[in-house]
């Protein structure tokens, strides 16, 4: 059988759970591809990394929840290279590849989007943690690789425990990019904004808030989510944000904090598989699907 849109997910969550987390992936995706069927597209669901499926069968595949894609992301880059030559990806090839990687921050800043103060550390750099942190001159900062997700290898670092995390940073360096921001007191204190943007149009927000004692917003980590109103800036700030990429994404989450002097900063531009809250603002999830079958009467 042929399909409009196949919506990629990981093996994890296929079949629905009583485990709350895994019924959200579930019900969130449900959400997307009752949206999808009610454009009268023909939809399926799978695994990205389905060794049956011939993704030929499909005109488009629409990244959704394929969250285990960087603990093997040889194999997926592999994946992604092949059936790239068989089918429309949402978002594309390009923009995938482009925003795995979060030296795209630097292009942003480039094209006039306001980031955190960032210090980027090629693979193979031959420095010592001492020597950034002075460099950053930064009483707390902020290490994380340039490629993760779900914060992986995200540390806190100040002078007192450097020499404890030198070790972890000499085996990082050696095998993949790095980068040194300084630590984000309001991220704590006032939380992270994820605001949603379809096709250039601003949906909805909520408010990541990180749990007390630690500076991790996501839920992996005890972070919790709360609805949010944002201002027209903050709005203003998402949209723009989202047209200085080089191509437009069709679906984007753009999270926002106040930094240290209290000027609205990205943290990231989610534009692979970001957890886009549709539990949240289910009508989103129609927003998205109008303007994928859009995009598919173009192709």
């Amino acid at each position: 059988m042929n399909y409009d849109v196949v919506v990629l997910t990981d093996s994890r969550y296929l079949k629905d759970s009583k485990d709350p987390y895994y019924h959200n992936v579930f019900y969130e995706d449900a959400l997307v591809c009752e949206a999808l069927k009610s454009e009268g597209l023909k939809v399926n669901r799978k695994a990205w990394n389905d060794p049956q499926f011939d993704w030929s069968n499909t005109k488009a595949i629409m990244f959704r929840t394929t969250w285990d894609y960087f603990d093997d992301f040889d194999k997926f880059s592999n994946w992604l290279n092949d059936v790239s030559k068989v089918t429309t990806l949402i978002n594309s090839e390009a923009t995938i590849r482009w925003n795995i990687d979060k030296h795209y921050l630097k292009d942003l800043k480039n094209n006039g989007v306001h980031i955190a103060e960032t210090l980027f550390i090629e693979r193979g750099t031959d420095c010592r943690l001492e020597e950034l942190h002075t460099k950053m001159n930064c009483e707390t900062t902020v290490l994380k690789p340039c490629i993760s997700g779900a914060a992986r290898h995200t540390y806190k670092l100040n002078s007192d425990n450097l020499n404890h995390y030198e070790s972890i940073f000499q085996d990082l360096i050696a095998q993949e990019a790095m980068m040194l921001q300084p630590f984000q007191h309001k991220i704590v204190t006032e939380g992270e904004v994820s605001m949603m943007v379809f096709n250039g149009v601003f949906t909805h927000a909520i408010l990541k808030k990180a749990k007390a004692g630690d500076f991790r917003v996501q839920d992996d980590f005890g972070g919790t989510v709360h609805n949010y109103s944002p201002s027209e800036e903050e709005i203003k700030f998402a949209i723009e944000a989202v047209h200085a990429c080089e191509e437009m994404p069709l679906y984007a989450r753009v999270d926002i904090f106040n930094d240290n002097s209290g000027k609205i900063a990205l943290a990231e531009l989610e534009l692979i598989e970001p957890e886009l809250w549709f539990r949240n603002n289910p009508e989103a999830a129609n927003v998205l699907a109008k303007a994928t079958k859009e995009k598919l009467s173009l192709l």
